[in-house]
């Protein structure tokens, strides 16, 4: 414990506790005869007249109120020593890699082809990053989301082993746009861009302070130095090793640390709930003979006690009973205890209860309720009911990535399953022959699982993760030109 550091975080509680301290003053004065008599009857005839008993217990209620005060009052004013340090910072720095896709890739430099490279050096970076999120870009003349933050390695492998210089058709290389994506993605967190490139032209602007670009380089063009120079950004060659996978690691956690500890000057972890228990235990020492029960003891022990599940306390709403259940991942249990409609919805939409989600979110107006319900459409591959609902969404809400970005897949899905049923061939048998007589047969439903998170719906998809993005690219592209 580092005393010098050691202050409150909510200093103006401590009137409290000088209000609790103050009170066995009050109490022992407002019993004082003698003060209280003195306008009366001659000082010097007090001590005579007045018989005070002896008072054999020493500790009296107002005493044990005042250290609840006391307690209570510095556990409220939140002492503390330390800054807080939360559990996500054990884990590993989030990282987005955004991978050149332009046609120099494909040079044979260094083989089998720049890209090639890449790809067999990204599958390895992903699988030692297993349980940290990852995020995939891919760039040329424009720059696309392919995958956001994923603790996935084996999705994130599957795009990015089908990636190719094909995949988008606009010239260039456009690293403005690429980073301007990595901020969008990252928000306030501090992250790492990887961009794996060859070169860039033009040069790309500086950066924001929480996002560090590292440059893995593919050949030996001169402008490899110049875009590590214009984005301050260390540079690093592919290696046979995990030389450069250690690099990205190392710099990428540097950072990560480094920004957050300036982010978290502010932010000190809260001592005062160790009080709780002293300020519990005094409570239940009211509880003895010849003195009243004090209540208010049992309902602090009801609510200082952990439930072991959300019914478990009923001084809790039905709001704050579905909130525990969902943090605690028990979506079912949120969905039927939420009155709030947002969260219900969210909560049957993480339970994979799509008919209570859809009925929840199609009664609201708002552009998240219009977003969930594109989800569930696309989920039931009814893709003119998603395109409309994203578009619904982004009518409400403009500035909505998330929405256009589920836009142009439901588009481009939409495209694929049109085409894969026109290029599908009508073949009629040769011959129908019956192994059972008419009438003799049994008929018997089967129920798939469905999908209920991204990976296993992905899997669903008919069409290849390559065509995919090509279609999906495409589509954002002719949306932003003028």
């Amino acid at each position: 414990m580092d005393l010098s550091e050691f202050h409150f975080l909510r200093p103006a509680w401590l009137l409290l506790a000088l209000l609790g301290a103050a009170l066995p003053l009050l109490w022992r004065r407002s019993r004082d005869l003698q003060r209280r008599l003195r306008g009366n009857i001659a000082p010097h005839l007090l001590p005579y007249l007045l018989l005070t008993p002896s008072d054999p217990h020493r500790l009296r209620p107002v005493h044990l109120l005042s250290a609840v005060l006391v307690l209570g009052a510095v556990a409220a004013a939140g002492p503390t020593w330390q800054q807080d340090r939360p559990g996500f910072l054990e884990n590993r720095a989030p990282l987005i890699i955004a991978v050149d896709l332009s046609p120099s890739m494909d040079t044979p430099d260094v083989p089998p082809t720049r890209l090639t490279a890449a790809k067999h050096k990204l599958h390895d970076l992903v699988q030692r990053r297993k349980g940290a999120r990852t995020a995939l870009l891919v760039y040329a003349g424009s720059a696309h989301l392919v995958l956001p933050p994923t603790d996935d390695p084996a999705l994130l492998d599957t795009f990015i082993q089908a990636l190719s210089t094909d995949l988008i058709d606009k010239p260039g290389k456009d690293v403005d746009a690429v980073i301007a994506q990595a901020q969008r993605l990252l928000g306030q967190t501090p992250g790492t861009l990887l961009l794996v490139t060859d070169g860039a032209a033009p040069l790309p602007t500086l950066k924001a302070a929480s996002l560090q670009v590292l440059v893995l380089g593919l050949g030996s063009s001169p402008t490899l130095k110049q875009l590590a120079s214009a984005t301050h950004a260390p540079l690093a060659s592919l290696t046979m090793n995990d030389d450069d996978l250690d690099w990205i690691e190392c710099h990428a956690q540097q950072h990560f640390q480094a920004v957050d500890e300036q982010q978290r000057l502010l932010h000190w972890k809260d001592a005062g709930y160790w009080l709780c228990w002293p300020v519990l235990l005094l409570a239940l020492f009211s509880v003895r003979r010849g003195w009243s029960l004090n209540w208010t003891a049992v309902l602090l022990l009801c609510f200082l006690l952990p439930p072991t599940q959300a019914q478990a306390n009923p001084f809790l709403t039905p709001d704050q009973q579905g909130r525990w259940a969902f943090e605690h991942h028990h979506y079912p249990e949120a969905a039927a205890r939420f009155v709030d409609p947002y969260w219900k919805g969210i909560a049957a939409y993480n339970a994979a209860d799509y008919d209570l989600a859809q009925t929840t979110f199609a009664a609201m107006n708002t552009p998240q309720a219009a977003f969930y319900l594109g989800n569930i459409h696309v989920r039931r591959f009814k893709f003119d009911d998603a395109i409309s609902a994203y578009q619904h969404a982004l009518q409400l809400q403009a500035d909505f990535p998330e929405a256009s970005a589920n836009l142009a897949l439901a588009l481009a899905l939409k495209k694929d399953t049109e085409s894969a049923a026109n290029n599908t061939p009508e073949v009629k048998p040769d011959e129908v022959k019956f192994d059972k007589a008419p009438g003799k047969g049994q008929s018997k439903t089967v129920l798939t699982e469905q999908a209920n998170n991204d990976a296993l719906w992905l899997q669903n998809l008919t069409t290849s993760p390559a065509n995919f993005l090509r279609r999906k690219f495409a589509l954002q592209d002719q949306a932003v030109q003028p």
